[in-house]
């Protein structure tokens, strides 16, 4: 049954019809719990908070189905600004983004040029950009900009690399030229068990297998997992091969595990949270329920509550 909700959310997260209704509605029906607000403004006051309690952020404007120039473009312009205002404010919060979103599907050259816009920008603040890593289909051209990018930018650029495809071992070995800051995810998309690892128990392994080989690479490591188990074996590792805290970091989502959190923070480890904003909040959403179908009564809840 978990499984069926699962596929069923998935399937929502790309319904078209439905992600444009969403923005009608705004964020009812539990989605704020997992998506700091529509604005900037919203958005770094949640950072704030964070900050103030010892966690770092990465901020992502929320975005999907982009089918014109002129939407890839604004959501850049949101990109830039949202680096901006991270400057103007002080906080402490690096930026994610997806290519998709940029105009990778309308073509590569005005995601390029967009990239280029934010990663100038990023490099004149001193900030971080990290490139989302989405669905199996981008996944190739997504690797070939961000190698063409780091070329360019060097270490203002990151990479999300996902622990469920079979090609993601490969992947970091070719990667490790570039020395690169890697985000280390478990994956969110329903793949084909052509490309993907299709049980979770062998996920989980690729996922302890992916982090060592990076982190004994010298590399630096955002370790994204709300994983309990995940977590107590990256601190016995770490500590077995004498790698430094400022090596790499855990990272959860916002919303989820909040205390845990605050635990990992408290002894000493840089926490990160990624902090969606935005009002293209319908795609994001149905993954986290995907994810965790149990959330589904959190929303429900929600729903009726007056």
């Amino acid at each position: 049954m978990e499984q069926l909700m699962r596929d069923m959310f998935l399937f929502l997260s790309k319904n078209k019809v439905a992600n444009k209704a969403a923005k009608k509605w705004g964020l009812r029906f539990g989605a704020n719990r997992f998506v700091a607000g529509e604005t900037i403004k919203a958005a770094i006051s949640t950072v704030k908070e964070l900050n103030e309690k010892g966690i770092v952020a990465t901020l992502d404007h929320l975005g999907e189905f982009v089918f014109s120039e002129e939407e890839a473009i604004e959501s850049a312009d949101y990109c830039i600004r949202t680096l901006e205002a991270i400057a103007e404010e002080g906080v402490k919060s690096n930026l994610s983004l997806k290519m998709t979103q940029l105009g990778l599907d309308i073509s590569k050259e005005l995601c390029m040029k967009n990239m280029r816009r934010i990663l100038d920008c990023a490099k004149r603040l001193n900030n971080f950009v990290r490139i989302d890593m989405e669905d199996y289909e981008h996944n190739q051209i997504t690797m070939d900009i961000f190698s063409e990018l780091r070329e360019e930018y060097g270490e203002t650029v990151g990479l999300v690399v996902q622990a469920y495809l079979y090609k993601v071992e490969q992947d970091i070995d070719e990667l490790n030229k570039f020395k690169p800051n890697l985000r280390l995810v478990k994956g969110a998309y329903k793949e084909s068990p052509e490309v993907a690892f299709p049980a979770k128990e062998d996920v989980d392994r690729n996922f302890i297998k992916i982090i060592e080989k990076h982190l004994l690479y010298g590399n630096y490591a955002a370790i994204a997992t709300h994983d309990d188990n995940v977590i107590e074996h990256v601190k016995k590792f770490v500590k077995e091969h004498n790698i430094p805290f400022s090596q790499f970091e855990f990272q959860m989502l916002y919303g989820i595990r909040v205390q845990r959190q605050l635990e990992l923070a408290k002894e000493g480890y840089t926490m990160r949270v990624y902090v969606p904003y935005g009002n293209d909040w319908y795609g994001y959403f149905m993954r986290r329920l995907a994810e965790r179908p149990a959330n589904v009564a959190f929303v429900l809840k929600s729903m009726f509550k007056k």
